[in-house]
C-alpha cells in the first residue's frame, strides 16, 4: 500500500487518528490528529507524544498480540480537563518491512464523563438533602414514642419541628419535579404573547405579604405602555418570584423590580427587554457568582436552609431563561447590593 493511499484513508477517518508501525513510530496521521497532538508527528516515536502508561501499554500490546485494544487518554485543552477513549486496531501488511501497524483513533468523551459525574453528584446531593430532615424526623418520632410520650409541651415543640422538616422535604421534592419538568421542555420554545409589565406587577403584588413580614420595601418601575414578549406565563412568574424572594430574604430593606426595553441588546443580538431585580443588601462575594446557578450550590448553606431554600431555585431559573432563549447577568458589590438581570428577546 502506497503512502498516498494510506494518507487518503487516514484523512477519511472523521476522528483524530494515527498509525504506529512495528518500529513504534508514527507513519501517518490525519489533520484532526495533528490538531490534537501537534504537528510533525510522522517519524517520531509514539512515546514522545502519547506518554501515558496505559496508552503506551495498549499500543505495544496491539502491535505484539496483533489484536484490538482500548485505553483512556487524559489531556487538557487549556480551559478544562478532557478525556479521550482510545481505540486500537491492528492492520497487517503495512509499515516497516510490511510488519503491520496499529491504527489508533481518539474519541472525545469529555461531555459524557461530565454528564456522568453530574448525575453522581446530583444523586449524592439529593440523598444528603433528604437524609438530614429524615434523620430528624426519625429521632423525634422515637423520642415521642418513648421519653416524651406524656410530656405535652415537649410533644408540641417536637411536632412543630417535625412539621418544618416535613415541609422542607416537600419543598425539595417540589423543586426537583419542577426542575425535571423545566429541563424536559427546555428545547420547546414558548409561543404565548404576554404583557411583561402587567405580569411583573402581578408577581410583585403576590409577594407583598412576604416583603411586609421581612420589613422590606418593594418598588416597581415599568413603562406605561404594554411590553409584549413571547413566553410561558407560569414559568416567567416562577423566575421573577424566585429572584424577588431571594432579594427579600438575603438582600437589604429595599427591592426594586425594573423593566426596560432595548431596540437591540448585544446579549441576545436582537430587540430585547431587560428585567432587573435590585436589592441594597451586603452583596455576594465575587468568588460565588460563577456558581450561583449550580444545583444545590449555596453562598451561605446554614442561612439558606434556615430560610427554607433548597439550593435549586436559581438552577430552575437558568433553565427557564434558556428555554426563552434569554440570558441572565449578576452584578454584586458590598457597597451597592446585588442586581440580577434577566434579558429576554422581544
Amino acid at each position: 500500500m502506497t503512502q498516498d493511499l494510506i494518507d487518503g484513508f487516514m484523512e477519511a477517518i472523521p476522528l483524530p487518528a494515527v498509525l504506529v508501525d512495528q518500529s513504534e513510530r508514527f507513519i501517518a496521521a490525519n489533520a484532526a490528529a495533528t490538531t490534537l497532538l501537534g504537528a510533525n508527528l510522522v517519524g517520531r516515536h509514539f512515546a514522545t507524544i502519547l506518554r501515558q502508561p496505559n496508552v503506551a501499554t495498549a499500543i505495544e500490546s496491539c502491535l505484539y498480540e496483533r489484536s484490538a485494544k482500548t485505553a483512556r487518554h487524559l489531556s487538557n485543552d487549556g480551559a478544562q480537563d478532557t478525556t479521550f477513549e482510545v481505540a486500537l486496531r491492528y492492520i497487517p501488511g503495512i509499515g516497516a518491512v510490511n510488519g503491520g501497524a496499529a491504527l489508533i483513533s481518539l474519541t472525545d468523551i469529555t461531555d459524557r464523563e461530565q454528564a456522568s459525574q453530574m448525575r453522581r453528584d446530583f444523586v449524592a446531593n439529593v440523598s444528603h438533602e433528604l437524609r438530614t430532615p429524615l434523620t430528624a424526623l426519625m429521632g423525634f418520632i422515637e423520642t415521642l414514642r418513648g421519653p416524651a410520650r406524656d410530656d405535652a409541651p415537649a410533644r408540641d415543640r417536637f411536632l412543630t419541628i417535625m412539621q418544618g422538616e416535613a415541609n422542607r422535604m416537600n419543598r425539595l421534592v417540589g423543586d426537583l419535579l419542577s426542575l425535571n419538568r423545566v429541563e424536559s421542555e427546555e428545547r420547546v420554545r414558548p409561543r404565548e404573547q404576554l404583557d411583561l409589565g402587567a405580569h411583573l406587577a402581578s408577581t410583585l403584588k403576590s409577594l407583598e405579604p412576604v416583603a411586609e413580614a421581612a420589613d422590606v420595601q418593594l418598588i416597581l418601575e415599568i413603562p406605561e405602555e404594554a411590553t409584549l414578549v413571547t413566553g410561558d406565563p407560569d414559568q416567567l412568574q416562577q423566575v421573577f418570584t424566585n429572584l424577588v424572594e431571594n432579594a427579600i430574604k438575603y438582600g437589604g430593606d429595599q427591592v426594586t423590580l425594573r423593566l426596560r426595553t432595548r431596540d437591540r441588546d448585544p446579549a441576545v443580538r436582537a430587540a430585547a427587554v431587560r428585567v432587573e431585580v435590585i436589592d441594597n443588601g451586603t452583596g455576594i462575594d465575587p468568588v460565588h457568582l460563577p456558581r450561583l446557578t449550580e444545583r444545590f450550590y449555596r453562598v451561605d448553606t446554614h442561612r439558606s436552609r434556615e430560610q427554607g431554600g433548597t439550593g435549586l431555585g436559581l438552577a430552575i431559573v437558568k433553565h427557564i431563561i434558556n428555554r426563552h432563549r434569554g440570558r441572565m447577568r449578576v452584578e454584586s458589590s458590598a457597597a451597592t447590593g446585588t442586581v440580577f438581570t434577566v434579558i429576554l428577546p422581544r
